[in-house]
């Protein structure tokens, strides 16, 4: 086990980057399909093919999910997504030809690299080709090329963000989970202490960005300018469990607990916290255990997002300043 979300059975990932413009995408494909589902918390989303996934609609089965940056703009990776799958033969047989499935979502970092540069249909369709059942990058790699964390108060004292992955096994179930970690919030631990986030004044420590708000409330300041606009926490949870389409967005509802555990404050008015689940349907698993690990497995994911970023773009990483924090 690699302690990624390739360790579900019938799960590959993939990435791409255009790290000059500081900005890239990541794949999750499911060459033999999956069940798919999605929940969407935060105030500012951008996404496509989510009403799909409702259990009342006619699809059933994903064949990828894409995650990149680039705002809106960025939503146009997914079509080299669909070009890619649709030379390999995968996809919904329509009659007239064949139809990848293909929900995503989008984050927003234009603040760094170059705000022109956004992943299009060549980015996802090099991220198609990247993808394989052993790829377990983590941090500026994708997705998270261009993310970044605790931005309330300006970038000038924001932190790296990035993709992390995690993964559990439960005797024959298997649970895994990738993060795109771009959130306006800060990074807790499993108990409750900041890791990465918004630095203070002197960067000398963290400040919380709970407590500021808070106090800016108190204080009549209104902190909600442009500054907050580049946010967005987005992740993808595999599961080899049989699930039909309810349970699949049941999961991805239980794992936003995985957020709300690793991110303060979360799914924001700035935020487009959005979470996928794909089942490829291997072994027999209710929902409350496989939602109880999708929790677990998607906060690990948040945390390690930011424990293996790297500093770049004027970001300071975790690992750069975790001795020098007092």
């Amino acid at each position: 086990m690699k302690n990624a979300i390739t360790d579900v059975p019938g799960t590959e990932a993939g990435h791409a980057a255009d790290e000059t413009g500081g900005t890239g995408c990541t794949v999750v494909l499911f060459r033999g399909g999956a069940t798919g589902g999605a929940d969407v918390r935060g105030g500012a989303p951008g996404t496509r093919e989510i009403p799909l996934l409702r259990p009342e609609n006619l699809i059933r089965n994903v064949h990828a999910f894409y995650i990149g940056g680039g705002s809106a703009y960025g939503l146009d990776g997914a079509g080299g997504v669909m070009k890619y799958l649709e030379e390999q033969h995968i996809g919904f047989n329509a009659g007239a030809g064949i139809v990848p499935i293909v929900p995503g979502a989008v984050l927003f970092d234009l603040p760094v690299g170059k705000a022109g540069a956004r992943p299009d249909k060549e980015m996802g369709y090099r991220a198609c080709t990247a993808a394989g059942a052993g790829n377990t990058e983590r941090g500026n790699v994708g997705a998270g090329t261009g993310a970044s964390v605790g931005k309330l108060l300006g970038m000038d004292f924001a932190m790296k963000g990035g993709l992390g992955t995690s993964s559990i096994t439960i005797g024959s179930l298997v649970i895994g989970a990738i993060a795109a970690v771009n959130c306006l919030g800060d990074i807790i631990d499993s108990e409750g202490r900041i890791i990465a986030g918004l630095l203070n004044r002197q960067k000398t420590g963290f400040a919380s960005t709970a407590d500021i708000i808070k106090q800016s409330y108190g204080d009549k300041k209104n902190l909600f300018s442009g500054s907050t606009a580049g946010n967005t926490t987005i992740g993808v949870i595999a599961t080899n469990a049989r699930l039909d389409k309810a349970g699949a967005n049941k999961i991805a509802s239980m794992a936003h607990d995985g957020f709300a555990r690793a991110i303060s404050p979360v799914h924001t008015m700035f935020d487009g916290d959005t979470i996928f689940c794909g089942a490829t349907g291997m072994v027999d698993a209710d929902i409350t255990t496989v939602g109880t690990a999708a929790a677990e497995v998607m906060a690990e994911a948040v945390r390690d997002a930011v424990k293996s970023a790297e500093s770049a773009y004027g970001l300071p990483c975790f690992r750069e300043i975790k001795n020098s924090i007092k």
